[in-house]
């Protein structure tokens, strides 16, 4: 995907706190685009502002942010998330992941979960990105995924639980 004008950018402080207002944010401007399935790019953008906060001066000096621009052309939607830089740390990928451990997955996350992903650097901070393809349609088309067994959609009063 080439990058064109984003559907939405925001910057945020460089602070623990900014990792839920990024993915709400990010949900809210996918929703908005019609686009209903958000949870793997809430999930990725979640983990990249994390690791901004934790690895880079966003997080270590005041007044750090982390700044989110999201893009969608119709077909792949791409998150780009840039920190404030740091130095002698690169993004990397651990050689071996624990699934249990409450950290080091993020960009393990990011290469599993995206289409392709990448990194940039110049003087004023770092960029990770990712894209991911979209396999439904961008726009909402009324099925909500409630079937019987026979296959055939359930209006909202015979669903379960209604």
């Amino acid at each position: 995907m080439r990058p064109t004008d984003p559907l939405g950018s925001v910057e945020l402080l460089g602070r623990s706190s900014s990792v839920t207002l990024a993915r709400a944010y990010v949900r809210g401007l996918l929703l908005t685009a019609g686009r209903r399935e958000t949870d793997d790019i809430e999930l990725l953008v979640g983990e990249l502002v994390a690791n901004a906060v934790k690895h880079s001066n966003s997080g270590r000096v005041t007044g750090g942010t982390v700044k989110l621009k999201v893009y969608d052309d119709g077909e792949k939607v791409r998150v780009d998330v840039t920190d404030d830089g740091s130095p002698g740390t690169i993004p990397q990928i651990p050689a071996q992941v624990d699934p249990l451990s409450e950290s080091g997955r993020g960009l393990w996350l990011v290469r599993e979960l995206s289409s392709t992903w990448g990194w940039t650097q110049d003087p004023a901070g770092r960029t990770v990105w990712f894209e991911v393809e979209m396999t439904a349609g961008k726009h909402d088309d009324g099925d909500d995924g409630f079937r019987n067994d026979s296959g055939n959609h359930l209006d909202a009063a015979r669903r379960p639980g209604a």
